[in-house]
């Protein structure tokens, strides 16, 4: 888990099995006006995936204090050329008290209230590759307390069933996934719990 002040993290990641490169990336920083969590997923896995999850990361890292659209549209570009990514976005804004997602393929994204109301976004479909893509962005309003789960496609329907999300330390969260998931993953697997505290 991280010191973070407002938020909490914690990840789970694990790649492919006989791979030893996930070919997922994540990032997450916390400012004095905001929280930003990006989950990016390569085509494929192994290296090559890396390659271009770390590309989008990278663009994300250079400008946090943008909107989530902005971000996926600047990302989009720098991979023209490249393996594509599907890529979440997840944004907390403290001043304002809202958050924001977006999604483009496969990420998925699991919001819960205090008192364990569960909501998952549907992604945008298909992935960034440096053609132009409509997409979305869920803006919801920002409770105290508040759970929020972003995860690979490694993570199966079976998984999302269980009830490893219920926990409100985000470290059990994701020790609960990993007791209750098969520990040799066919696909690259990143799952990533946060909690808002205030």
């Amino acid at each position: 888990m991280s010191n973070q002040t407002k938020v909490q993290v914690a990840v789970y990641q694990k790649p492919k099995k006989g791979n030893t490169c996930c070919g997922d990336s994540y990032y997450y920083i916390e400012t004095e006006n905001a929280f930003v969590c990006a989950l990016a997923d390569g085509l494929g896995s192994g290296v090559y995936a890396k390659e271009s999850s770390d590309v989008v990361i990278n663009i994300i890292k250079e400008n946090v204090h943008d909107h989530v659209e902005e971000l996926v549209k600047k990302c989009n570009v720098e991979l023209f050329g490249k393996r594509g990514v599907v890529l979440g976005i997840f944004k907390i804004d403290y001043i304002v008290r809202n958050y924001s997602f977006s999604s483009i393929g496969n990420i998925g994204f699991i919001s819960i209230t205090k008192d364990k109301k569960k909501k998952r976004n549907i992604p945008n479909s298909g992935y960034l590759s440096g053609f132009r893509k409509k997409f979305k962005i869920l803006q919801e309003n920002l409770e105290a307390q508040m759970n929020f789960v972003m995860f690979t496609d490694g993570v199966t329907n079976c998984e999302l069933s269980s009830n490893f999300y219920i926990h409100s330390d985000v470290d059990d969260i994701t020790k609960s996934f990993e007791v209750q998931s098969d520990s040799k993953r066919d696909d690259d697997t990143t799952l990533i719990a946060m909690r808002y505290e205030e």
